[in-house]
């Protein structure tokens, strides 16, 4: 009797179980008998079903991201270009978005990948590498997110923003790009060290001319100072001579001395009564 009593509960305790099911706040319901749509639930709380007649499927309402693969998309001027994106979704209608993708997110996001990408390949091949790189990208989102709008309501989905995260050349350009890049830059450079050393040259020339000039001028003034010099010490030498000339030979004498035994092995073989010695010999006048 017991164990009657146990099962019997235990049946009831399931199929009470199994006749409630709960609404959150992030998530939106649909009741289903065999397979029709019945209901939909978004209030949140605690609700009701027919055991074994009705089940529930449950979506998030929240906003989803896809993040899609990079594609290569064609520009206006026939250039490749490897585009990442990603979109951001939410479902707006859970019976459209039912009936089309059978409740299947995966499903959704292909579609929704697909509409994006036909954007992004009509966008692109409109505008220049430049255009879509920086100058109207801004404007190809927005585009691109009305676009895909239109599609994504037929599933019962909102299209929320669509924004491009990277725009690449593919490999093979890159590095044909960048191989010019440095060729434009080392080009840059030889101009740059080309015109520095033609600087250079004029401004050696320059100092080298200064110098040149400097030199001159300093040579021209020693030689002024120098005659200066030697006027004054021949004016000095005659004043001299004419103050007491015989002091002043033998004052020469004894210079010329000097000048001439300066070395102890010096050896001068003259003429004793030459006028050299006539110092020397008081019978030479």
């Amino acid at each position: 009797m017991n164990k009657f009593i146990l099962i019997i509960l235990a049946v009831l305790f399931f199929v009470g179980g199994s006749a409630l099911y709960t609404v959150n706040e992030t998530e939106v319901v649909i009741k289903l008998r065999l397979g029709e749509i019945i209901a939909i639930e978004k209030t949140p709380g605690l609700k009701f079903k027919t055991p074994f007649v009705n089940n529930v499927v449950k979506f998030d309402n929240r906003i989803q991201t896809l993040d899609a693969p990079a594609e290569r998309f064609l520009t206006g001027e026939k250039k490749n270009l490897d585009v990442d994106s990603y979109i951001k979704w939410r479902i707006v209608d859970a019976k459209k978005f039912y009936e089309s993708t059978g409740g299947n997110i995966e499903r959704a996001n292909n579609r929704l990948a697909q509409i994006t990408a036909t954007g992004l390949k009509d966008e692109f091949s409109k505008r220049t590498i430049t255009e879509v790189v920086s100058g109207e990208r801004n404007q190809i989102m927005d585009e691109i997110t009305k676009l895909s709008q239109k599609g994504a309501l037929e599933f019962g989905i909102e299209i929320v923003d669509v924004r491009i995260k990277r725009i690449d050349f593919p490999k093979d350009i890159s590095n044909s790009v960048f191989n010019r890049m440095i060729s434009e830059r080392e080009r840059e450079a030889k101009e740059h060290r080309s015109k520095g050393q033609e600087e250079a040259e004029i401004i050696r020339a320059a100092a080298d001319k200064k110098r040149t000039i400097i030199l001159a001028n300093a040579y021209r003034d020693s030689e002024i100072i120098r005659g200066e010099g030697d006027a004054v010490s021949a004016a000095n030498y005659a004043a001299a001579y004419k103050e007491d000339s015989k002091f002043y030979s033998f004052h020469r004498s004894l210079e010329s001395y000097k000048k001439s035994f300066s070395g102890q092995n010096d050896i001068m073989v003259l003429n004793p009564n030459t006028e050299f010695f006539k110092h020397f010999n008081p019978s030479i006048k």
